[in-house]
């Protein structure tokens, strides 16, 4: 390559950057105009007058949609249905959940072959005499009784009956309460550690001085000790008004060990327990994060457990009063910068530099992150098609037209199309007779040769058999120029102009397999937010928030950050073509229906992780060219897809998904619990 191809090719470059940044200045433009407009219409005096006729017409539009959609998974009945579900629920935890006489007797009893001793920490300060004598209460009806409670108080004179109570319960508790009162408050990281130093047990576990454990939390515990050999484990939780367990206001059910999601959100949060070793001779809780100090110490030790736990049993119960984190994050608005920090480091230690870690609208410590992308490698986006000129024509345009990342090519898989104006359209995109250039180039059926438009952007290659969606887009893959693959439905839309940065952040890690997107139907409510393994009637899998409006948070959130799944579908879907091809591809056999999540099957079997990210956002309008699969042929083909589904799968299947929570009913979407 000669100086002069050099400098064409520097050129080639440079006018490329020169246009994208032309392009993302424009999007800036029109971002900081709207925004003043809109910033003038606030500032408007009939604006804020206005404000409770507004409210009110607001209300009464959401009332009108309710009621047109009344049957639907956002109408009022449903609605209604679903509030009425959650308190029928609710009656088998709190107290209900409680062991009887007989069954507390048995936990008492049983002997495992590791009997492991448990120190709590509890750090006290100025505690409410009857939330202490409540904490404490909950830790002496454990039934498995091989615990230690350690107590380090930073109590004021004023709260002098704290130790006055403490002391009387560590005279009655057969020296398995140790108390201490500290010289000086030194926070609840440096209260905490003074805990851990009166600590004797092979394992600890943090409790907060005004919350309550459930009687067999412990004995659940040291079982999965036992017969997992856990290193770290947490349950489910829920926070409760003051006085009364059963009074419940947030249930938290959550996954079982999941990064991505621990990095935007502490969602493993309590009751944590983990072995000592687990420290390695650091310190627990570093006072630099205060009131962050339980994700940074999380995010820690979950890095060096070889096995982490979840007991998916509601079993911590949180109380929420005024002034409790519990309440109102604002009581301790530096935690927001603590946990942003605690988050980073952990980032740094992983690797990961130039990173970004924002508040999200749906709770301020709950993170959207943002990856350095290495590079500007190449993505080959993969769309399969069959006539539907109009899908297409609008499917590429947005991709086209909305997509601030440069590198990447299209390849059309054309199948057995008939119409003239899907060949009129090829011929468009390429930049010449597309009939007679297919003609010319022949091929066998899955060998096709690639036709290219002249800038080398488009490529259409010819799949001559009937349709099989996993034939024909591991035909397109196998023509793909990029390290990443793309797959896209022909019935997508482009929204997020940075949809490919948003899924390459992810997809370029070692431990990701599969990145997918958030998916919306025409009419804006979700048509895919993660797949989970078992949902739906054929017990196969199902998409999770389906039919939720755009502007959901989700269940706890879980709209609002990118996180891990079991699955994502294949209507827009990023993966390495190195991965793409290790896990053999899509499989034949699954010629239309879940391919997509038999592949994310296969690279969470390599032990690579598959993310959904709520930030890469595109309408789907989903089964515009193929049609639904809910009669004649096509449901008879689906219910064998879902046999061989089931059969290959069996062993997941029946372990269940775990990042979905065994105590929500695999017959819905919306995170409803079991009855």
């Amino acid at each position: 390559m000669g100086e002069t191809d050099y400098r064409e090719a520097y050129e080639r470059e440079h006018l490329k950057c020169a246009d994208l940044a032309g392009r993302v200045a424009d999007l800036e433009a029109k971002n900081e105009e709207l925004e003043w407009k809109l910033n003038r219409i606030k500032g408007n005096p009939l604006w804020k007058l206005s404000k409770p006729a507004r409210s009110g017409i607001h209300w009464a539009v959401r009332q009108r949609d309710r009621l047109r959609n009344c049957g639907g998974p956002r109408g009022v009945l449903h609605k209604l249905a679903y509030k009425k579900r959650e308190r029928e629920a609710m009656k088998q935890f709190g107290t209900s959940s409680f062991p009887s006489p007989e069954q507390a007797a048995a936990e008492r009893d049983t002997v495992f072959p590791r009997m492991v001793k448990i120190s709590i920490l509890v750090p006290l300060w100025n505690n409410d005499r009857e939330f202490q004598i409540e904490m404490l209460d909950s830790v002496m009806n454990q039934t498995y009784r091989n615990w230690e409670l350690c107590l380090a108080d930073g109590s004021d004179a004023a709260h002098g009956y704290l130790e006055e109570i403490c002391r009387e319960y560590a005279a009655r508790s057969e020296g398995r309460i140790v108390y201490r009162h500290l010289e000086k408050n030194d926070g609840i990281a440096g209260n905490t550690n003074a805990c851990l130093q009166m600590a004797t047990g092979e394992y600890i576990g943090l409790l907060d001085q005004d919350d309550v454990l459930h009687p067999s939390v412990l004995y659940e515990y040291v079982k999965a000790i036992n017969e997992q050999g856990a290193d770290y484990l947490y349950c489910d939780e829920t926070t409760f008004r003051s006085g009364d367990i059963n009074r419940m206001l947030t249930m938290h059910f959550k996954p079982n060990y999941a990064p991505d999601n621990l990095r935007a959100n502490n969602y493993i949060c309590h009751f944590s327990v983990f072995s000592r070793k687990l420290l390695d001779g650091t310190e627990l809780f570093r006072k630099k994060f205060d009131g962050s100090q339980d994700h940074d110490m999380i995010l820690r030790l979950t890095d060096n457990a070889e096995k982490v736990v979840h007991v998916p049993r509601l079993m911590y119960y949180w109380r929420s009063h005024p002034g409790s984190v519990a309440a109102d994050i604002e009581a301790k608005p530096y935690a927001i910068e603590a946990a942003k920090g605690a988050v980073a480091e952990h980032l740094r230690g992983h690797g990961y530099e130039h990173f970004k870690i924002e508040s999200t609208r749906a709770f301020e410590t709950i993170f959207r992150i943002r990856y350095q992308i290495m590079g500007t490698p190449r993505i080959s986006v993969i769309i399969a098609n069959k006539d539907h000129a109009e899908d297409l024509r609008r499917c590429v345009s947005s991709v086209l037209e909305k997509s601030t990342y440069d590198n990447y090519e299209i390849i059309i898989v054309e199948n057995n199309s008939s119409t003239k104006e899907i060949k009129d359209y090829y011929s468009r995109l390429l930049g010449y007779n597309y009939e007679q250039a297919a003609e010319a180039a022949g091929g066998n059926q899955g060998e096709g040769s690639v036709l290219r438009s002249e800038d080398g952007r488009i490529g259409i290659v010819t799949y001559r058999g009937g349709f099989n969606y996993s034939a024909v887009n591991n035909l397109g893959v196998k023509h793909a120029s990029g390290e990443y693959v793309l797959l896209l439905n022909n019935d997508t839309e482009v929204i997020t102009v940075t949809w490919m940065e948003e899924l390459l952040m992810y997809a370029q890690r070692q431990d990701v397999g599969a990145v997918g997107a958030k998916l919306f139907y025409g009419d804006k409510t979700i048509q895919h937010a993660g797949v989970v393994i078992g949902l739906g009637a054929h017990r196969t899998a199902g998409h999770v928030h389906y039919k939720q409006h755009r502007q959901n948070l989700g269940y706890m959130g879980r709209l609002c950050y990118a996180q891990n799944m079991t699955a994502v579908t294949g209507a827009c879907l990023m993966v390495k073509k190195s991965l793409y091809q290790q896990a053999g591809g899509l499989d034949e056999s699954f010629a239309v229906s879940l391919n997509d999540v038999d592949f994310c099957l296969k690279l969470r079997e390599m032990g690579l992780l598959n993310v959904f990210t709520p930030f890469a956002e595109l309408f789907h309008y989903e089964s515009a060219s193929r049609g639904l699969d809910t009669e004649g042929e096509r449901a008879r083909r689906y219910d064998r897809e879902s046999e061989a589904f089931r059969e290959k799968w069996k062993k997941a299947l029946e372990a269940g998904d775990p990042y979905f929570n065994p105590n929500f009913s695999l017959d819905r979407s919306d995170f409803s619990l079991k009855i």
